[in-house]
């Protein structure tokens, strides 16, 4: 095996998007050219499960050309507000804050694990592991499992597992929290002043559940932690990996 170039390995840490329901040149370029490692797709990119396959296919096989690794293509399926794939070709969730009992989220995943299989998409962007407390207007309460950390981490976990059994790579989000938000961080930059200690004890914790059920990876949240980090978002933000991983779990080798 060839030692790869600096431009692969680059190439290789980028997950992007793209425009289009086929393969083009865009895609040849992103592919062939700049050796991406992933693709996201989105509504604009879908119309019917046979047209997604073939997408899927014909990128795994421009990456197979250049003697690349295979693409990690994910989409989001939460289920409920967030669900990319709708009737009448996909299964139609209601939504984590509906789940009453952990067979919800077992079958939400085994359902969910088969129909992204048949379209050759290998990661969902998801579990939700964000906990939406009671006593605020969360930007989370119609994603979120709930307001208790330890429901949330049951869920998550099941969600997990029974992605990944299936060979589909979970992700869970938005590390370390943003359910104690108010803004949409689509939107704006919202700030936080939480410290590990509080964050630890209740955001946290359906993440360490995420960390011990092997989840494939984590999405990082675009909120400013100010208490650990004062200038940047959690998504670019050392410190806050450091503090908020190393501090409260072994994550050596993840």
């Amino acid at each position: 095996m060839m030692t790869p170039t600096i431009e692969t390995i680059a190439g290789q840490r980028l997950m992007v998007g793209f425009d289009g329901t086929g393969f083009n040149d865009d895609l040849q370029f992103l592919i062939e050219t700049l050796k991406v490692g992933g693709l996201i797709l989105f509504s604009r990119n879908l119309e019917t499960p046979t047209q997604i396959a073939q997408l899927c296919r014909d990128c795994q096989a421009a990456a197979a050309r250049r003697g690349l690794p295979p693409l990690f293509i994910g989409i989001d399926q939460e289920g409920g507000l967030v669900a990319r794939l709708k009737a009448p070709h996909f299964t139609v969730f209601p939504g984590n804050p509906s789940m009453r009992h952990v067979d919800d989220a077992a079958a939400f995943a085994r359902v969910t694990a088969d129909e992204l299989h048949s379209i050759g998409v290998n990661m969902d962007m998801a579990p939700v592991l964000d906990v939406a407390p009671k006593e605020i207007d969360s930007v989370m309460v119609r994603r979120a499992f709930g307001s208790d950390p330890a429901w949330v981490a049951r869920l998550g976990r099941t969600v997990i597992e029974g992605l990944q059994q299936r060979g589909i790579m979970a992700v869970g989000k938005h590390f370390p929290g943003i359910g104690r938000t108010v803004l949409d961080s689509h939107l704006a930059l919202p700030d936080l002043d939480i410290d590990e200690k509080t964050l630890a004890a209740f955001d946290l914790v359906p993440f360490k559940a995420a960390m011990a059920a092997d989840v494939a990876a984590m999405m990082l949240s675009h909120i400013r932690f100010t208490a650990i980090d004062p200038l940047w978002p959690a998504s670019l933000s050392p410190a806050v990996l450091v503090t908020c991983c190393a501090a409260n779990w072994d994550f050596k080798g993840w």
